[in-house]
Order: structure tokens, then sequence, then C-alpha cells
């Protein structure tokens, strides 16, 4: 069994802190420091203002091994625990339950040093929480060139006594390029073919030819790219792509399933490898890196044909239900890289522990095949006088092992199953790593989509009534019918979810209602799907805002000084590749056009960052895969800014219906009264335009309000020109109508039948064919459409 991290089995040496009142283990594994730590909130900002104190912001998370290391040689020192209560407010956060303030923090972090990483520990100023000096781990003595720990609390505290003005403006220019780095502001632009193929490029020039992945080490398993790149595969159209891509996805599986970085006794992988190999890894096992691990696998055996790949999918899914599922089917956080201060040292084997363990003939099996015979792997890079000892790993694939030892496949599997459960059972006599038991909305939500997923794909039915057990758990437990909860433990619910976890759990849900289906459990499946629509309109309202840009935290979020939108991914996609993706298989699904109207918008709101770097947004990049192959979607992806264009004739209202599929299109009718107008340099035209917005929508006007006629996320009126140069085109734009909308106050529209006087001017020489054109936004009454751009068949005669 894996112990959870808690103050009963963890009692420390000092008397508790403001911590023993907190769920999250990590936060209690501090409760008992020297140190008058605060958890995140409102009263520990009120109490620096009161002092008058800078705040230490440290984060980490309960499996993070420098985290301890800070701890045990810092934070349990009571002078040093006395020198930050005295100069500072503390604040302790688990990184995991808030991720949102995590992910600006180590914005800041990165800015400021070039790097990130945990402890994360950040100086803020009181009054507006913006940061204006970043570290992460301090030794409690200098040395490598870092100041002791107790140095820097001291020149921080100093400098706020001292040089007050010049901290409060670098906490300026950092929080200024914080907001500008996590900016959602980019103008849209075109996407689509040539985003894939860069992605793909990118991934093929990185790939390590020899031990497989991406990059040099430490070598983290990337399952967003083999997942995009078994996508792409699909779609190939020439042999040699395909060709380089299977060897680039199946050397990488194969390298990461044999490596000691997958757990070969008990299943799982552990966190990344430390070695370009894939053999010794950082030992602390990640539920969201199991997830996206087992299902890429169990998506590559389908795609190959492969039983090897099939096993290891269902070996990482039975790890999670043994050792790492709760009592109610919810799924726990992480195990930790260490045990008794020693980094894996439950994972790790002798010869003579193999001995021990096993019968001698079945001994010297395993002792070949996990690579013991070749002698010792690894040795403790922190504790140079442990004895050198293995960690085990296949020496190739089990097909090509039973072929090399003149076994049959099965026979060779059969014995090596029996084999692992003997180790198994010595190694869980020994001290075993904590367990992080707290439940992530956003994780859970990851583990049921693999589940349900591996489920079907692989025909094993368990899985998915597994995944169908959690998902009830959350439905219960962590969503009140309005909002989803981010974290759950021990009865107690956190904060109030991010957009992580209501995408996570949307897409998750739809998963799960398909596999449900599969197995005829139809009355589950339509109250799965149900469940899904509900969360996702939650997370529109909640997050979404009136162009269609989701944010990572809701606009009620008071304790962030920047409301980002992220689209780059991490360890785990980001929230609105996430939602990309939900929205996109929500409108093939239900058939329902407003869910692809605000997946087309999302993805506009997203490809600068897609265009800026396609691999960094490699789960959103994976989504225009599919937008790019469904005909109703396919043209807003490759048009300027993802805008429709349509062809609107002169005439009379009545006489010609618009065309094109976007619903903006759809909402207004546009009429011209000429088909051609004469223009010379000193002699401007006009002409007349006839606008019919449809019952139900309004239009977005030409000064939407004063305060917000620039904000980025409105699309006003406006004329212009086209497909050449020399002409321009204003416009005397009537007045528009008051329409409240949540989060914007009044807004100024147009509704029913307007006429709009549009002057041309030629301003040079013209070249090219120019062509008036109309730009507008049209909105129901809950959300809007994606911007129109109509380009009117009026012929510029020049003169």
């Amino acid at each position: 069994m894996h112990s959870p991290s808690t103050p009963e089995n963890q009692p420390g040496r000092h008397a508790p802190n403001r911590l023993i009142a907190q769920t999250s283990p990590y936060l209690l594994q501090h409760a008992h420091n020297p140190v008058d730590w605060w958890p995140w909130g409102p009263e520990a900002f009120a109490e620096a203002r009161r002092r008058d104190v800078p705040i230490l912001l440290s984060v980490g998370y309960s499996t993070c091994y420098w985290c301890h290391v800070m701890e045990r040689e810092s934070f349990e020192n009571e002078p040093v625990g006395r020198l930050m209560s005295d100069r500072l407010v503390c604040i302790k956060l688990d990184r995991e339950e808030r991720p949102d303030v995590d992910d600006v923090y180590m914005t800041a972090l990165q800015i400021t040093t070039g790097r990130g990483g945990w402890p994360m520990n950040v100086f803020l100023e009181p009054a507006s929480l913006k940061p204006f000096w970043c570290g992460t781990y301090f030794p409690p003595e200098p040395r490598m060139n870092m100041p002791a720990w107790s140095q820097v609390i001291e020149r921080i505290s100093d400098a706020w006594v001292n040089q007050r003005q010049s901290v409060i403006e670098q906490a300026e220019q950092v929080a200024s390029a914080v907001a500008e780095h996590l900016s959602a502001d980019a103008a849209p632009v075109a996407v689509g073919e040539t985003q894939i193929t860069e992605a793909v490029s990118q991934l093929l020039k990185m790939f390590d030819r020899v031990e497989g992945g991406f990059g040099a080490a430490p070598k983290f398993p990337q399952p967003a790219n083999l997942d995009f790149l078994l996508t792409v595969r699909e779609l190939a159209s020439d042999d040699a792509t395909k060709d380089a891509i299977d060897e680039a996805v199946r050397r990488t599986l194969n390298k990461m399933a044999c490596g000691g970085m997958n757990d070969q006794i008990g299943g799982g992988f552990h966190r990344y490898s430390v070695d370009t190999r894939w053999l010794v890894p950082h030992f602390e096992k990640m539920l969201y890196d199991n997830a996206q691990l087992a299902r890429v696998y169990a998506r590559a055996a389908t795609t190959y044909a492969d039983d090897f790949y099939a096993r290891v999918a269902r070996r990482t899914l039975d790890y999670v239900l043994k050792e790492m599922t709760g009592t109610l089917g919810e799924f726990h956080t992480a195990q930790d890289a260490e045990v008794g201060g020693r980094e894996g040292l439950n994972y790790l084997w002798t010869i003579e522990q193999l001995r021990l363990a096993l019968r001698a003939p079945d001994a010297e099996f395993a002792a070949q095949v996990y690579g013991l015979s070749e002698g010792p792997n690894f040795r403790d890079p922190h504790h140079p006088d442990s004895l050198p000892a293995n960690i085990p790993r296949l020496t190739d694939r089990p097909d090509r092992l039973a072929h090399s030892l003149s076994l049959s496949e099965p026979g060779f599997l059969s014995r090596l199953d029996a084999i692992n459960g003997a180790l198994y059972e010595a190694r869980e006599a020994r001290s075993q790593p904590r367990l992080d038991d707290k439940v992530l909305a956003s994780w859970n939500g990851l583990m049921i989509g693999a589940l349900a997923y591996s489920g079907r794909v692989l025909g094993q039915a368990r899985f998915v009534y597994a995944a169908h057990r959690a998902s009830e758990f959350i439905r219960r437990e962590m969503w009140d019918g309005t909002r989803l909860r981010r974290s759950w433990r021990a009865g107690a619910s956190g904060s109030d979810g991010v957009l992580e976890d209501y995408a996570s759990i949307t897409s998750s849900l739809l998963e799960l209602y398909k596999s449900l289906n599969d197995l005829q459990r139809h009355a589950d499946a339509a109250s799965t799907l149900a469940l899904a629509i509900r969360i996702s309109d939650a997370s529109h309202e909640q997050f979404a805002d009136y162009s269609g840009r989701y944010f990572d935290t809701r606009a009620d979020q008071t304790d962030v000084f920047v409301r980002a939108s992220s689209a780059s991914d991490g360890a785990v996609p980001s929230g609105s590749s996430m939602m990309l993706h939900a929205l996109l298989e929500l409108a093939d699904v239900t058939g329902d056009r407003k869910f692809a109207d605000r997946a087309i918008c999302l993805l506009s709101a997203m490809s600068a960052a897609i265009a800026a770097s396609p691999l960094g947004t490699v789960h959103a990049t994976h989504a225009l895969c599919r937008v790019m192959t469904e005909p109703s979607l396919r043209d807003a992806s490759s048009l300027p800014h993802n805008q429709q264009h349509a062809q609107h004739r002169h005439g009379s209202p009545g006489d010609e219906k618009s065309s094109g599929t976007n619903g903006s299109i759809l909402a207004m009718e546009v009429y011209a009264g000429v088909d051609r107008v004469a223009l010379t340099a000193d002699r401007p035209a006009s002409l007349t335009l006839v606008l019919k917005v449809a019952n139900g929508y309004h239009v977005i006007a030409a000064e939407p309000t004063a305060e917000s006629a620039d904000a980025p996320s409105l699309h006003p009126m406006r004329v212009g020109i086209s497909g050449g140069t020399g002409v321009a085109a204003y416009a005397d734009y009537p007045p528009g109508e008051e329409f409240g909308v949540p989060g914007l106050g009044s807004l100024l529209v147009y509704r029913g039948t307007l006429e709009l006087v549009v002057a041309l001017e030629q301003t040079g020489p013209v070249t090219g064919r120019p062509i008036v054109t109309l730009t507008y936004q049209a909105c129901g009454d809950a959300e809007c459409l994606l911007p129109a751009i109509v380009e009117l068949d009026v012929a510029i005669d020049i003169e």
C-alpha cells in the first residue's frame, strides 16, 4: 500500500501552523514547519498589507523531489523559519490545486531568470500581488554560485525597506511582461495545412533516430506529439511521410515501453527520463502521464495491430486501478519520487534481492530479461555513498526476446507475468512512496477518457465501467449543477475549477458516451452526454468572452493580476486546446451548430498562437487537422482572419439570398442598389447598402460603446477595400441601440433593417481589382457568431 501524505504519518517536530487546516497533501507536509505559513487567499494578502512587508509565495507539489530537499534544509530550520516569518508573509501554494496562479508566476520566473521549475519562490508586492523577484531552489549555505536562502530573505527585506520605489517599479515591469506574454489579444490570422506541415517537420527534425523521443535529455514522453503524428499519418498522401511518422512513433513507443521509465514490475510510467535512453527515470508517477500514455499506446495498438502496445496500455491502466484509485472510484494525483529521503529506492533491485524473491531458474531468467546480468545501471546521484543497483528494463521487445530465447511469445509473457507478480509482492513489503491522494478534476478527466477509449478499442469493458464509475463520482462530488470543483480530498471540495478542468471533463464524458453506447448502455450514455453538454455550456458562460475566446480563469477571479488565455501546451494540454477538441466532438455527436460555431470562434482566437508556434500549441494544431478534414468547417480555417467570405448581389430585399456557411452571413442579408460606380481622382462616388438583420439576431454597431469600441473581443461593423489599392471606402454609420451584455455592460447594436451610405474615394494609383467589403459580427441573445467579410458585387470603374 502507498501511504497518503498526511500529518498523522508525518508528524514533524514543531507545533502546527495555519496549513494544518488545509486538505492538500503538499500543504499538510509543511504544516509542522517552524514557519508562519499562510494558505493562498485574501487573509494572507491583508496581513502583508497590514504589516507592510513583501509576500513570499512558495509553490510546489507533494511529489516534487527538490521541494522535499528545500523543506528539509531550510523550512524545517528554526532560525530560518523565524527569519522568514519576521521579514515576510509566507504563503504556501499547491501548484496542482491552483494551476492558474502557478502559470502566472511561472511565466514571471521564466521571463526574469530564463528557466522554470519547482519549488518556485516568488516575492510579491503586497498591494497588487505583482512579482518583483523570482527564484527556485536555494541551499541553506552559499554554493555553486547560489546564495543561501537566508541571504535571499535578508536582501529582499532590505530592498523593500530601503529601495521601495525601485522594488515597485520592478514589480510593474515584470507584471507588464507577464501580461504581454499571456495576452490573448493577438488578431486572428489564417491557419491551415501550412501549420500542420510545419509541426510535423519540426517533430521529425527533433526525432532521436537511435533512442526515440524528441530532443535531448531529459526526455519527457510528450504523448500529445505522438497522438498528433498518428492523426497526421492517417491524412498523409505520400508514403514517405507516412513511413517517417511510423519510424518516429514506433521507435519512441518501443524505447519508452522497454526502458526504466516504464515500471516493468508494477506497471505505469514514471514522469520522465534523465538520460537519452529512457533508462533512468525521475521516479515520481503522475496520473496525467499515465492517462495520456495509456491512450496513445491503445491507439497505436489499433493503428499498427501491435499486441505489445495493447499490453502496455492494459498494464498502465491496471496499475492506475490498483494503486491510484480511491474507494469511490476516483483517481489520485501522484506517487512520490522518493522513499526515506532516497529517490526511487522502492523501484531498485540488486541481483541478490532478485535471487531472494525468486526461484533460481526464474531469477536467472529475470536477470537476463531485465538487464541485471549486465551489472548495475543506477546509483543515486544525490547520495554517492549509496550502493549501485538496477532499474529493471526490457532489453528488447517481448516478441523479439521470446524469439531469441526460443520461446513462444505467449509462453514468454506468461512466465514474465508470474515473475513480475513475485517481484511485486516482494516490493510491496518495502517502505512505499507517499501517495498524493487528492482528486483533480482535469487529471481525472484525462484518465476517464483514457479508460473509456482504451476499453472500447481494446475490447476491455472493465475499463469502460471504471471510467463510468469515476464520472459518476465527478457528477456527485465535484459538480453542483453550475460550477465544477478543481479538487477534492477526504470528503472536502477545494477551489472552483479552471478552464482546464471543464475542458478535460467535457472531453472525457464524450469519449465515455461513445464507449457506453458500444456496450449497449444507452441510458447511461444519454445521461453522460447530457452532463457533457451542461458542463460545456457552463464553461462557455464562465470562461468565454463575447468573441468566443476562452480564458483560463473566470472573469470574477480577483487573486490573479492578469487573466490569461494560454494556448501553449505543457505536460497537460492547455485548457483552450482541450476545449477546442471537446467543442468539435460535441458538434459531431449532437449535430448542434452552436458547438461548431464556438469551435471556429475559439480556433480564430487561437490562430495567432498556432501560427507562431504550431508545435508549442500541438494539441490545438491537432484540432486544426480535424477542422481541415470536415467539409462544414474546412473553409473557415484557411481564409484570412478565419473569417468566411461570401458574394452578395445588388438588388432589393428579397431578390437575393446570402450564401456561405457562416452563421453571421445567414444572420444578415446585404443588398446594394447598383451594380457599378464610376470614380475619378477628383470626383468621389457613393452607393447605398440595405442591411436586413434576421429576427433573433443583432449586429455589433460601428461604435459599440465609447469605452469598448477598441476592445479586441468585439468586431464592429466596418466598410473597406480588398483586392487592390488606390481606393478608400468610408461610411456614415447609423447609431446603434442599447443591448445589455454580461461583463461588458451596455453595448450598441443594429437590429432589423437599416441603410448604410458608402463613399468611395481614389487616393492614389489604382492597382488590382478593388472590391468594396463589409465586415460585421452577428450575435444571438446569448453568444456571438464568427465575424463575416462580405465582398460586394459592385464594379468600380476608374475614369
